[in-house]
Protein backbone atom coordinates (compact mmCIF):
# COMPACT_ATOMS: atom_id res chain seq x y z
CA UNK A 1 0.00 0.00 0.00
CA UNK A 2 1.41 3.34 -1.09
CA UNK A 3 -0.88 5.87 0.61
CA UNK A 4 -2.91 6.24 3.79
CA UNK A 5 -6.09 8.32 3.73
CA UNK A 6 -7.06 9.39 7.24
CA UNK A 7 -10.52 10.53 8.26
CA UNK A 8 -10.33 13.37 10.79
CA UNK A 9 -13.30 13.21 13.15
CA UNK A 10 -13.08 10.17 15.39
CA UNK A 11 -9.69 9.13 14.01
CA UNK A 12 -7.17 11.96 14.15
CA UNK A 13 -9.09 13.70 16.93
CA UNK A 14 -11.72 12.39 19.37
CA UNK A 15 -14.36 14.87 18.19
CA UNK A 16 -17.03 12.21 17.60
CA UNK A 17 -17.58 11.98 21.36
CA UNK A 18 -18.64 15.62 21.31
CA UNK A 19 -20.43 15.53 17.96
CA UNK A 20 -22.49 12.51 19.01
CA UNK A 21 -23.66 14.29 22.16
CA UNK A 22 -24.45 17.49 20.24
CA UNK A 23 -26.39 15.65 17.56
CA UNK A 24 -28.29 13.36 19.92
CA UNK A 25 -29.21 15.99 22.49
CA UNK A 26 -29.39 19.23 20.52
CA UNK A 27 -29.50 19.41 16.75
CA UNK A 28 -31.45 16.27 15.79
CA UNK A 29 -34.27 16.84 18.34
CA UNK A 30 -34.48 20.45 17.16
CA UNK A 31 -34.44 19.60 13.46
CA UNK A 32 -36.66 16.51 13.60
CA UNK A 33 -38.66 16.74 16.85
CA UNK A 34 -41.27 14.16 15.89
CA UNK A 35 -38.86 11.35 14.99
CA UNK A 36 -36.14 9.49 16.88
CA UNK A 37 -33.23 9.70 14.44
CA UNK A 38 -30.22 7.51 15.17
CA UNK A 39 -27.00 9.54 15.08
CA UNK A 40 -25.38 6.69 13.11
CA UNK A 41 -27.65 7.55 10.17
CA UNK A 42 -25.82 10.81 9.58
CA UNK A 43 -22.36 10.15 11.00
CA UNK A 44 -19.70 10.75 8.37
CA UNK A 45 -21.90 13.06 6.32
CA UNK A 46 -21.04 16.68 5.68
CA UNK A 47 -23.30 18.77 7.91
CA UNK A 48 -24.92 20.43 4.90
CA UNK A 49 -25.67 17.00 3.46
CA UNK A 50 -27.07 16.03 6.85
CA UNK A 51 -29.67 18.76 6.53
CA UNK A 52 -30.55 17.60 3.02
CA UNK A 53 -30.89 14.02 4.27
CA UNK A 54 -33.10 14.98 7.22
CA UNK A 55 -35.27 17.22 5.06
CA UNK A 56 -35.76 14.47 2.48
CA UNK A 57 -36.33 11.61 4.93
CA UNK A 58 -38.27 13.30 7.73
CA UNK A 59 -38.92 16.96 7.01
CA UNK A 60 -37.21 19.55 9.19
CA UNK A 61 -38.57 21.93 11.81
CA UNK A 62 -35.76 24.50 11.59
CA UNK A 63 -34.32 26.43 8.67
CA UNK A 64 -31.13 25.45 6.88
CA UNK A 65 -29.55 28.71 8.06
CA UNK A 66 -30.24 27.98 11.74
CA UNK A 67 -29.09 24.37 11.33
CA UNK A 68 -25.78 25.38 9.78
CA UNK A 69 -25.20 28.20 12.28
CA UNK A 70 -25.59 25.77 15.19
CA UNK A 71 -23.13 23.35 13.59
CA UNK A 72 -20.55 26.04 12.83
CA UNK A 73 -20.70 27.54 16.32
CA UNK A 74 -20.41 24.11 17.93
CA UNK A 75 -17.53 23.12 15.63
CA UNK A 76 -15.41 26.09 16.63
CA UNK A 77 -15.93 25.25 20.30
CA UNK A 78 -15.24 21.53 19.88
CA UNK A 79 -12.05 21.88 17.86
CA UNK A 80 -10.59 24.82 19.76
CA UNK A 81 -11.40 23.77 23.31
CA UNK A 82 -12.24 20.10 23.70
CA UNK A 83 -10.71 17.58 21.35
CA UNK A 84 -7.50 15.63 21.86
CA UNK A 85 -5.32 14.18 19.11
CA UNK A 86 -4.88 10.46 18.56
CA UNK A 87 -2.18 9.14 20.89
CA UNK A 88 1.10 8.75 19.01
CA UNK A 89 -0.20 10.52 15.91
CA UNK A 90 2.94 12.52 15.17
CA UNK A 91 5.16 9.42 15.44
CA UNK A 92 2.80 7.47 13.15
CA UNK A 93 2.86 10.18 10.48
CA UNK A 94 6.63 10.52 10.76
CA UNK A 95 7.11 6.76 10.32
CA UNK A 96 4.86 6.72 7.25
CA UNK A 97 6.84 9.64 5.85
CA UNK A 98 10.12 7.81 6.46
CA UNK A 99 8.76 4.84 4.52
CA UNK A 100 7.79 7.05 1.60
CA UNK A 101 4.06 6.48 2.11
CA UNK A 102 1.79 9.31 0.97
CA UNK A 103 -0.41 10.73 3.74
CA UNK A 104 -3.73 12.46 3.14
CA UNK A 105 -6.32 13.88 5.51
CA UNK A 106 -9.74 13.23 3.96
CA UNK A 107 -12.68 14.67 5.85
CA UNK A 108 -16.34 15.55 5.42
CA UNK A 109 -15.64 18.65 7.51
CA UNK A 110 -14.99 21.98 5.78
CA UNK A 111 -11.46 23.36 5.53
CA UNK A 112 -12.16 25.96 8.22
CA UNK A 113 -12.61 23.21 10.80
CA UNK A 114 -9.73 21.12 9.46
CA UNK A 115 -7.40 24.12 9.68
CA UNK A 116 -8.24 24.61 13.36
CA UNK A 117 -7.19 21.01 14.06
CA UNK A 118 -4.01 21.24 11.98
CA UNK A 119 -2.91 24.44 13.72
CA UNK A 120 -3.88 23.41 17.24
CA UNK A 121 -1.99 20.11 17.11
CA UNK A 122 0.99 21.29 15.04
CA UNK A 123 0.06 19.11 12.09
CA UNK A 124 0.61 21.65 9.34
CA UNK A 125 2.89 20.02 6.80
CA UNK A 126 2.33 16.53 8.25
CA UNK A 127 0.05 15.53 5.36
CA UNK A 128 0.88 15.53 1.67
CA UNK A 129 -2.74 16.38 0.88
CA UNK A 130 -5.61 17.86 2.89
CA UNK A 131 -8.97 17.15 1.28
CA UNK A 132 -12.46 18.21 2.30
CA UNK A 133 -15.58 16.67 0.81
CA UNK A 134 -16.51 20.26 0.01
CA UNK A 135 -13.70 20.31 -2.56
CA UNK A 136 -15.75 18.15 -4.92
CA UNK A 137 -19.22 18.35 -6.37
CA UNK A 138 -20.20 14.78 -5.60
CA UNK A 139 -22.13 12.67 -3.15
CA UNK A 140 -20.75 12.33 0.38
CA UNK A 141 -20.12 9.20 2.40
CA UNK A 142 -21.22 6.38 2.18
CA UNK A 143 -20.71 7.03 -1.54
CA UNK A 144 -17.06 6.39 -2.47
CA UNK A 145 -16.53 9.68 -4.33
CA UNK A 146 -14.39 11.50 -1.77
CA UNK A 147 -11.94 8.61 -1.41
CA UNK A 148 -11.79 8.08 -5.17
CA UNK A 149 -11.04 11.79 -5.52
CA UNK A 150 -8.42 11.62 -2.76
CA UNK A 151 -6.69 8.69 -4.44
CA UNK A 152 -6.53 10.62 -7.71
CA UNK A 153 -5.09 13.66 -5.93
CA UNK A 154 -2.48 11.53 -4.19
CA UNK A 155 -1.69 9.85 -7.49
CA UNK A 156 -2.19 6.31 -6.21
CA UNK A 157 -4.92 3.88 -7.34
CA UNK A 158 -7.60 3.46 -4.67
CA UNK A 159 -6.72 -0.24 -4.51
CA UNK A 160 -3.25 0.77 -3.24
CA UNK A 161 -4.62 3.07 -0.52
CA UNK A 162 -5.37 2.39 3.14
CA UNK A 163 -8.47 4.22 4.36
CA UNK A 164 -8.71 4.81 8.13
CA UNK A 165 -12.28 5.43 9.28
CA UNK A 166 -14.48 5.18 12.38
CA UNK A 167 -18.06 5.49 11.06
CA UNK A 168 -20.29 3.05 9.17
CA UNK A 169 -20.70 5.54 6.34
CA UNK A 170 -16.96 6.15 6.14
CA UNK A 171 -16.05 2.46 6.25
CA UNK A 172 -18.58 1.72 3.53
CA UNK A 173 -17.27 4.59 1.39
CA UNK A 174 -13.70 3.32 1.66
CA UNK A 175 -14.72 -0.24 0.85
CA UNK A 176 -16.77 0.86 -2.15
CA UNK A 177 -13.78 2.85 -3.43
CA UNK A 178 -11.81 -0.40 -3.45
CA UNK A 179 -9.33 0.62 -0.77
CA UNK A 180 -8.07 -1.48 2.12
CA UNK A 181 -10.12 -0.20 5.07
CA UNK A 182 -8.92 -0.04 8.67
CA UNK A 183 -11.81 0.74 11.01
CA UNK A 184 -11.18 2.37 14.37
CA UNK A 185 -13.80 1.34 16.91
CA UNK A 186 -14.37 4.20 19.36
CA UNK A 187 -16.65 4.58 22.38
CA UNK A 188 -18.89 7.07 20.57
CA UNK A 189 -19.64 4.42 17.92
CA UNK A 190 -19.21 1.16 19.80
CA UNK A 191 -22.38 -0.38 18.38
CA UNK A 192 -21.71 0.19 14.67
CA UNK A 193 -21.47 -2.48 12.01
CA UNK A 194 -17.88 -2.17 10.81
CA UNK A 195 -17.85 -5.54 9.04
CA UNK A 196 -17.06 -4.09 5.57
CA UNK A 197 -13.61 -3.12 6.94
CA UNK A 198 -10.60 -5.30 6.27
CA UNK A 199 -9.19 -4.70 9.75
CA UNK A 200 -10.70 -3.34 12.97
CA UNK A 201 -8.64 -1.68 15.71
CA UNK A 202 -9.99 -1.18 19.21
CA UNK A 203 -7.33 1.12 20.63
CA UNK A 204 -5.00 3.88 19.49
CA UNK A 205 -1.99 1.57 19.85
CA UNK A 206 -3.68 -1.16 17.82
CA UNK A 207 -4.70 1.38 15.18
CA UNK A 208 -1.12 2.65 14.78
CA UNK A 209 0.22 -0.89 14.56
CA UNK A 210 -2.42 -1.95 12.03
CA UNK A 211 -1.86 1.07 9.80
CA UNK A 212 1.90 0.53 9.78
CA UNK A 213 1.49 -3.16 9.00
CA UNK A 214 -0.97 -2.37 6.20
CA UNK A 215 1.31 0.25 4.70
CA UNK A 216 4.48 -1.83 4.85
Amino acid sequence: MNAVLFDMDGVLVNSEDYWTEFQAEDILPAAVPDDDVDVAEVTGMNYRETYDYLEAEYGTAISREEFEERFEETAREIYREHVEALSGLHDLLAELDARGVERALVSSSPHEWIDIVLERFNLEGSFDHVISAEDIDAAGKPEPDVFEYAASEVGVPAEECVVVEDSENGVEAGARAGALVVAYRIDAHDDLDLSPADEIADSAAELRETVLESAS
